[in-house]
């Protein structure tokens, strides 16, 4: 009788290991509503700051104001025109440039440095806006950028002088473009 006892059961717990898993399904299920709210308060954020920098475009008639495909103005204040000597930054080249930095009512929040600055074309860290620009220069060239706030610092600012959703205006000087040196064949 135990025999018959263990083999009912292990009949029976076979069966049971047998059955497929189920699924597991939250116990609370939240809707994609934040991160709509989030994308149309951001469109919000996006379509008024490009409508301040339309008004100061469109204020200062006299100056030529080109549009970047990456979503941000300029114009020179000083251009280079001989393009023989003179190349746009490639990855990795180290270029030597300044640049201040100002809110679009022309308040200055970083005056230019007394040192220039090195940056590694796309090997360090600098905010898109500014690093997307100086690929757009030659040496000896002097740009004014207007980037939109989610070119500049975005949301969280360089929490320092720079607030959230706060677009700039950069006046930037490049003054010598390094080509990158690869010393892995030398």
């Amino acid at each position: 009788m135990k025999f018959r006892i263990i083999s009912i059961l292990s009949v029976f717990l076979l069966l049971a290991a047998c059955k497929s898993p189920e699924a597991r399904y939250p116990v609370s299920r939240k809707s994609g509503s934040y991160i709509d709210e989030s994308v149309a308060r951001n469109k919000k954020i996006v379509a008024q700051e490009e409508a301040q920098i339309q008004k100061i475009m469109e204020a200062d008639s006299s100056t030529n104001y080109e549009s970047s495909s990456n979503g941000f103005w300029y114009y020179y204040n000083k251009k280079v025109e001989d393009s023989i000597s003179n190349r746009t930054p490639q990855f990795g080249d180290v270029v030597t440039f300044n640049y201040s930095i100002s809110t679009l009512d022309g308040e200055t929040i970083y005056p230019q440095s007394d040192e220039p600055r090195q940056y590694a074309i796309d090997k360090q860290k600098l905010f898109s806006g500014l690093r997307q620009g100086l690929k757009l220069m030659k040496k000896g060239e002097t740009v004014t950028f207007l980037f939109p706030s989610h070119k500049a610092f975005g949301y969280y600012g360089d929490k320092k002088k720079i607030g959230t959703n706060v677009p700039i205006i950069a006046e930037v000087t490049l003054y010598d473009i390094e080509k990158e040196t690869n010393n892995k064949n030398q």
